[in-house]
């Protein structure tokens, strides 16, 4: 079983060499390797959510039946596959489409999701409920710099927390990524990826979704702004010298402690700063918070780094232009007009 209580591939004969159980424990941290820790959490809420429909519809959730799966989500879409009958998004649908097919094949079945009961009843949802997709808010240089000023610059929490927004935002990082950095190579067992500080900035070295990439983070106009320098005094004054970068700081928050924060705190830590900050004080509370989250931080590099946009895809790590597109909210729309250029 993995960690998060999904099964894994890979267990040798009873009387196997001893041998052969070690190859076994090896290909099954392997076998674990291969997805985030995050999206297997997810995954089994996505099976335990799709077992207790089956509990209440008297159905086997061990067998992969196309017809079973086509009226699973069919009830997902309309609300009759959770208690409180809350229709589910189509994003959320087809994730947990995805789990159920992971599900599966962890457990040696498969199930053909373009199978006709299952993609027919999918496009028909997506055709019926599909929306644009609802972006976070960006955070700009100067929303950031609003935000810094609500971090202590006497408390241990205070100085994280303000290396951790000016990184998030100049390596135009996932939530994961920050939190998953290492002061150094192999320095953990649940690192992402590492630092190393240099004399011109600072380079990270990233496992990401598409393999390992390099971003390098140079050092700020500001002292007050700078990441590099905000990373350098948070790893001095908590005097850490190897293993996370980013970890929990005590209650009396006089130490940091040895464990590595998780990622969940990126988005809690943009929301609060906004607020503090009073960005988009025009909304109500709740509005205000829920424009806010980790993604913020990216979305905001892409939209204040005036230069030519292959830098700012290679920095987010994007495959495509088009992906880095959407991360700009504030690009000039309408810089070429086709219709003048048309002669009209």
């Amino acid at each position: 079983m993995a960690s998060d209580g999904t099964p894994l591939p890979y267990s040798a004969p009873r009387h196997a060499p001893g041998a052969l159980h070690q190859l076994a424990e090896r290909a099954r941290s392997y076998a674990e390797a291969a997805s985030s820790a995050n999206t297997r959490r997810a995954y089994a809420a996505d099976w335990k959510h799709f077992a207790a429909w089956c509990r209440r519809e008297g159905t086997d959730a061990l067998t992969p039946d196309p017809q079973v799966i086509g009226l699973y989500i069919t009830a997902c879409a309309s609300g009759a596959a959770s208690v409180g009958g809350k229709p589910g998004s189509v994003s959320t649908i087809e994730r947990r489409l995805s789990a159920l097919v992971w599900n599966f094949a962890q457990r040696g079945l498969r199930l053909d999701r373009r199978d006709r009961h299952i993609a027919t009843v999918l496009a028909g949802i997506r055709n019926s409920h599909a929306a644009p997709p609802r972006q976070k808010e960006a955070i700009l240089a100067g929303d950031l710099r609003a935000m810094l000023e609500t971090c202590d610059p006497a408390s241990l929490r205070g100085l994280r927390d303000r290396a951790m927004l000016l990184i998030g935002f100049a390596g135009g990082l996932r939530r994961s990524e920050i939190t998953g950095l290492d002061l150094g190579r192999d320095q953990s067992q649940d690192g992402r990826g590492w630092i190393e500080i240099l004399p011109e900035g600072m380079l990270l070295t990233l496992r990401g979704k598409t393999g390992w990439r390099e971003v390098e983070i140079g050092r700020g106009s500001s002292a007050a702004t700078c990441p590099v320098a905000a990373t350098e005094t948070w790893v001095k004054f908590a005097r850490l010298s190897r293993g996370p970068l980013f970890r929990r700081v005590t209650s009396q928050g006089r130490e940091a402690g040895p464990m590595r924060l998780n990622d969940r705190e990126v988005a809690r830590l943009v929301k609060r700063a906004a607020a503090g900050a009073g960005i988009r004080g025009d909304l109500p509370e709740a509005a205000r918070t829920a424009l806010f989250a980790g993604h913020s931080l990216r979305a905001g590099l892409a939209s204040s780094a005036e230069v030519d946009e292959r830098y700012v895809q290679k920095q987010l790590g994007h495959a495509s232009a088009e992906m880095t597109r959407r991360y700009q909210r504030r690009r000039d729309r309408f810089r070429v007009n086709l219709t003048k250029a048309a002669g009209l």
